[in-house]
């Protein structure tokens, strides 16, 4: 018989996602349609969102064959009917502090930063490089991770070890990368280019480094069509992209650093964001959005 929610206690939540608990050992992990950019939940919500990051997550997550947080099916009876398609049952893990992330070409923090040190996440990088150059070879550039309404702060990976440990940070660095050439790879036998992702991991109850959280969805990673690529200026993307252009837009009027909420965001911004994310899945996983659960 399957769940109800009422029957999970809310844990918290955050910019997107909801997290309840199951019971001693798995927690019930809901993408919500909320959109978040510039470190802002933002309004209004984006219809399918939350379906369509889990359909993407779990293509991935059996793509990648790495250990993930995986606790049962994406039909799993502890599913709510009313979540069913948006909610996976995952396992509890002791979360590592900082968002790994892997670049393959710069843009983003990363332009800027290297913009003004010629690095990125004390990685030295070629001078020359321009918006959206690809990189000599991947780089992994760690965050920490900000509440609502506050920034992620790249840092160095001497930053990251001292915190959480040499051999730990070591391990996290090469899975990294390992997924990220394994996805970006994948991604261009498809026609698209994957930019950046960033990635979340957890120690489970054996000790083991699982990634979590989601992988490689339109909201954690950048997606640019591969035909019609050109480094020297901005790429045209399936990811969230598309609305952080419209916010720093002269329609929109508003400045990130200005500490003030976010416009609500026009419907034609909305239907757009909608159109790019359902086809980054089906043209990652070669199928069809309209055939996956819930509604």
């Amino acid at each position: 018989m399957r769940a109800e929610l009422s029957d999970y206690q809310h844990l918290s939540g955050g910019k997107v996602r909801e997290i309840y608990e199951v019971d001693a050992e798995t927690l019930l992990m809901v993408a919500s349609d909320r959109i978040s950019a510039f470190d802002y939940s933002l309004q209004p919500a984006i219809p399918d969102k939350g379906r369509i990051l889990t359909a993407t997550s779990m293509f991935f997550f059996d793509l990648l064959g790495v250990p993930n947080h995986l606790a049962g099916p994406i039909d799993d009876e502890r599913i709510p009917q009313e979540v069913l398609g948006r909610a996976m049952v995952v396992k509890k893990l002791q979360m590592v502090p900082f968002e790994c992330v892997a670049r393959g070409y710069l843009t983003g923090s990363g332009k800027k930063e290297y913009d003004a040190r010629g690095a990125v996440c004390g990685v030295k990088l070629p001078e020359g490089l321009k918006e959206a150059s690809k990189l000599p070879e991947p780089i992994f550039t760690p965050a920490t991770k900000a509440e609502q309404g506050d920034h992620d702060e790249n840092v160095t990976f001497e930053h990251m070890a001292g915190e959480i440990g040499a051999d730990l940070a070591g391990e996290l660095r090469e899975l990294t990368l390992g997924v990220y050439r394994t996805a970006a790879d994948y991604a261009l036998e498809h026609g698209i280019i994957l930019a950046d992702t960033k990635l979340e991991f957890g120690i489970d109850a054996d000790g083991r480094v699982v990634l979590a959280d989601e992988v490689l969805t339109p909201d954690s990673s950048r997606y640019w069509p591969a035909d019609g690529y050109e480094a020297g200026k901005a790429q045209p993307s399936f990811d969230k992209q598309y609305v952080r252009n419209w916010l720093t837009g002269p329609k929109a009027d508003w400045d990130p650093a200005s500490g003030i909420q976010p416009p609500e965001l026009p419907g034609s911004v909305v239907e757009a964001t909608r159109d790019r994310y359902i086809e980054a899945y089906e043209r990652l996983s070669g199928k069809r959005f309209a055939d996956w659960p819930g509604a």
